[in-house]
Order: C-alpha cells, then sequence, then structure tokens
C-alpha cells in the first residue's frame, strides 16, 4: 500500500475512533427520553453553539458550497452565504431564547412537533402527525446530503467504489448515534465543528500564500473571469439576475424551521447563556462561510493543470487537501470533512427518530409504552431513516447541493412560519397552525419540479410566504379559538429568564 495512503488511513482510524468512543461512553447517560432527545437540558453554551453550526453546515459547507463557487464563482455562492448568516443571526437573536423558555412552559416539550401540539392544545394530536411525516421525508434527504459527501470522501481519497464508500460512512455514523443520543451528538459536534474550522482557515492561509500571496492570488483566480471573486460582476455566460440573488438570499429563511437546530436551543442549560452562545456561532459562521468561499475560488488556481469537471467539483477541498499537506496531516483535515457529513447526519437521525417516537408512537400506538420501549423504537427508526437515505444516496452523481437544497426550502417553509407565530402571536389557532403546515409543506413538494418564469424562485420562498398566510388568515376566521392557549401565551410573556 501507498505510504502516503496509509498515513491518511490512520488518521481516519483515530479520528472514527474518537467519535465511536464518545457515542458508546455517553450511552450510560441514557437512562430517559429526555435524556437521549435533549441531554435533560444541560448543555453549555460553547457546545451548544458548536453542535448547532456543525450540525447545520453539514458536507455542503465544505464540499457543495466550494463547489459552486469553483464552478460558477461567487454570484451564487457568495449570496447564498449572506442569507445564511444573516438567518443564523437572527434564528439565534429572536427565536433561541423564546423557544427554550415557551418549550419548558409548555409542558416540559423535547421535540418540535411536541411543542407545536402543547401550544395549540391539539387534543386530536393532527399537528404532530403531519409535522413527523414532514420531518421524516425531509430529514431522510437531508441525511442522504451527508451520507453522500461521505462516500464522495472515501472514493476521492481512498479511490473505494462509491457503493462500499457509501455503506462505510453510514455504518461509522450510525454506531455512535445509536448508542450516545443527543450528549453524544453536541460531544462529536463540537469536536467536529473545531476540527471544520482549523481545517477551512489553516487551508485558506497555505493556498493563499502557495498562490503568491493575496494579490497574486486575486489575479490569478481573476484570470478566469471576475465573477470568480466578485459577485457582482457577471461571466460571459451568466444567468444569475436580480430573482436568483433574491432566490439566494432567501436561504437565510430555513434557519426559522431547521429542527435539529431548533432543538439546540431548548437543550441550552440556561436562557442566560443564549447571548453567550449566539456570539461564538456568528463568529465560527462568519470566518467558515469566508474561508469556504475562498477554498473554493482559490482552488480554480491552485489545482492546475487540474481541472475539476462539472460534476466532480464537490472535491475541490478534498483534491486542496490531497496537494497541500503531509499524509497525516492531511488526513487529519480530511477528517473534517468528514466531520462536516457526519455532524449534520447525526442530528437529522436523532431528530427524525425523537419525532417518530414521542410523537407518533407514544402517541397514536402505544400510549403506555416506557422509556425503554420508547428508546428501542427510536434506534430502530435511526436505522430505517439510514435505510432509505442509503437508497436515494445511491446515485454517485448525486448533487450535496441539490439534496441539501430540497430539504432546507421544506423545512424553512414547513415549520419556520409557525414557529415564528407560536412565539409572537398570541392569536394563532390550532386550525391555523395545522392549515399553514399542510400548505407549506405542499407548496414546497409540488413547486420543486416546475421550472420557467417564477418557478426559478427558490421554493422555500412561496412555501414560507404560503404558510404564513395561511396560518394567519385561518387563525383570524377561526371561531374555535381555544381561550386557554391565548392565556398561555400571556402568562408565557411575563415570565422571567
Amino acid at each position: 500500500m501507498d505510504i502516503r495512503i496509509i498515513g491518511i488511513t490512520l488518521a481516519f482510524v483515530c479520528y472514527l475512533t474518537v467519535m465511536v468512543v464518545i457515542g458508546w461512553r455517553n450511552m450510560k447517560s441514557n437512562t430517559s427520553a429526555a435524556d437521549f432527545f435533549l441531554g435533560s437540558r444541560k448543555v453549555g453554551p460553547w457546545m451548544t453553539a458548536l453542535s448547532a453550526e456543525a450540525s447545520d453546515m453539514s458536507g455542503w459547507l465544505l464540499m457543495g458550497l466550494p463547489g459552486v463557487a469553483y464552478l460558477t464563482g461567487m454570484k451564487e455562492a457568495f449570496w447564498t452565504a449572506a442569507g445564511l448568516i444573516i438567518g443564523t443571526y437572527l434564528n439565534w437573536l429572536f427565536v433561541a431564547k423564546r423557544l427554550r423558555k415557551y418549550s419548558i412552559h409548555s409542558n416540559d416539550s423535547i421535540t418540535i412537533p411536541e411543542f407545536f401540539t402543547n401550544r395549540f392544545k391539539d387534543k386530536s394530536r393532527l399537528i404532530s402527525l403531519v409535522s413527523v411525516i414532514f420531518i421524516l421525508i425531509f430529514f431522510t434527504i437531508y441525511a442522504a446530503s451527508g451520507f453522500v459527501a461521505c462516500a464522495k470522501l472515501f472514493n476521492t481519497v481512498f479511490g473505494i467504489p462509491y457503493l462500499p464508500a457509501l455503506l462505510l460512512g453510514i455504518v461509522v455514523i450510525l454506531a455512535y448515534t445509536l448508542a450516545g443520543g443527543y450528549l453524544a451528538v453536541c460531544a462529536t459536534d463540537f469536536v467536529q465543528g473545531s476540527l471544520m474550522f482549523v481545517a477551512l482557515v489553516i487551508t485558506t492561509c497555505i493556498g493563499m500564500v502557495a498562490l503568491g500571496g493575496p494579490g497574486e492570488a486575486i489575479q490569478q483566480v481573476s484570470a478566469f473571469g471576475a465573477q470568480f471573486l466578485n459577485p457582482f460582476v457577471s461571466g460571459p455566460e451568466d444567468t444569475f439576475g436580480l430573482m436568483e440573488i433574491i432566490s439566494a438570499l432567501a436561504w437565510g429563511l430555513g434557519y426559522f424551521g431547521m429542527p435539529h437546530i431548533l432543538i439546540r436551543f431548548m437543550g441550552l442549560r440556561s436562557n442566560h447563556e443564549v447571548k453567550v452562545s449566539r456570539k461564538i456561532a456568528m463568529v465560527w459562521v462568519i470566518i467558515a462561510f469566508i474561508t469556504t468561499l475562498l477554498v473554493g475560488a482559490f482552488g480554480k488556481a491552485y489545482l492546475l493543470p487540474e481541472v475539476l469537471s462539472a460534476g466532480n467539483e464537490d472535491t475541490v477541498f478534498i483534491r486542496t487537501i490531497l496537494k497541500m499537506y503531509p499524509a497525516f496531516i492531511g488526513g487529519i483535515f480530511l477528517c473534517g470533512i468528514l466531520a462536516a457529513a457526519m455532524s449534520s447526519a447525526d442530528s437529522q437521525l436523532l431528530v427524525a427518530a425523537s419525532a417518530f417516537s414521542r410523537d407518533i408512537y407514544f402517541s397514536f400506538i402505544k400510549k403506555d409504552a416506557s422509556e425503554k420501549q420508547m428508546l428501542r423504537i427510536s434506534r430502530v427508526t435511526v436505522f430505517a431513516v439510514a435505510a432509505i437515505a442509503f437508497l436515494i444516496a445511491r446515485n454517485p452523481d448525486s448533487s450535496i447541493f441539490g439534496l441539501v437544497s430540497y430539504a432546507w426550502a421544506g423545512f424553512g417553509a414547513t415549520f419556520g412560519p409557525l414557529v415564528l407565530l407560536a412565539l409572537f402571536w398570541k392569536k394563532t389557532s390550532r386550525n391555523g397552525a395545522l392549515a399553514g403546515l399542510i400548505a407549506g409543506g405542499i407548496t414546497v413538494i409540488v413547486w420543486k419540479p416546475l421550472s420557467g418564469g417564477i418557478f426559478n424562485l427558490y421554493e422555500i420562498l412561496p412555501g414560507f410566504a404560503v404558510c404564513l398566510l395561511v396560518a394567519m388568515i385561518v387563525s383570524l376566521l377561526d371561531k374555535t379559538r381555544d381561550p386557554e392557549v391565548a392565556a398561555e401565551y400571556e402568562t408565557y410573556t411575563r415570565l422571567g429568564d
């Protein structure tokens, strides 16, 4: 075996061993569903912040987004990053503290469907049922993007055929998610978020120096076209206009509806620590996005004479690391890419499991289920969702960015408006929430396959707008509004931190 492959393999083995050990060490902490799904709300600000951002960014941050910057330049990549930075800040500023406080006040809810059910006093639990259906649909697609990232990484680095590489990534992710639950996911996300950050910053700096410094690097990349570093300049065949810029910025709306990010807010130890977490998260996000875009852009010049064709652009960061570092160090930084994929996939699997076990199995199938039975069903659900995601991810030409884009729109449009209405509008009714939930989800699913004219608009925008409007109109027209819902909201708004 090549000495370089041996060094990279050793780094991967060390990293994956640490991740699995963390998962199994946390297994003894899971004596209840609250432990497994929310860590009993005892996670500190640093771990919460890095876990939220690492689980958010996934493989598309280190593979999908740099690939877009490499292939088409800054326009789409820059405006998407800008929308996500704004959305991250607004989510931490307006949602984090209120959601944590209200989820505790509302019968100590530990999942998003459960929070909606308790917030709107839905005795039929239809809101939970519909929520879980959408969670399972969109998280399966989202988890598939993480699996694709793992498979492309193993395939590019080790030459492992795509399907075996895909199975290897899934096995590792399942190993610690099934065992450790929420605390294991947060702990591994903390490690993975730190590794992603270091890999991006150091690689960007070295790449810039290798190209002759900032000025020379900019000149070399600009030779491919001004659009590769300037988001306000169009390329010769550029069709990225105002509608596309609005669509890219609209990615920020997705944050309000991401269950795997929202539960990080709910699991935080104290409301007083939200501000600290927000500052940590914003520093991480801003630096991570800047370096991600630069890795993709500088890769145009740094990888020469190698030129990545459409379909292979997702591997720009992988190939940059392989060219830049000695074997073992390169292996460690390649683990940062693996970390990005794993940190989202584990969170998505866990949230899907919690939603099904608590909001379908416990609510509709076996209401007297014990904690042990709930944990067992949760682990079976993790495995089932992973199996379906594997089927979606089998195509080696799958686009990481494309898969994430669809799932992101689904969650943002389906849950985002309801989270905001639940936290900020007293008049939201149970029927309004249910109608908005269904309308938003269906809009995304119907809009996605359409194209041409207004249908080129990113589906999150029409989905978000339809969900918001339908929920508000039905709530205002609802003659059966429960006065207890409004009374509880009034009590919640008077609560201190």
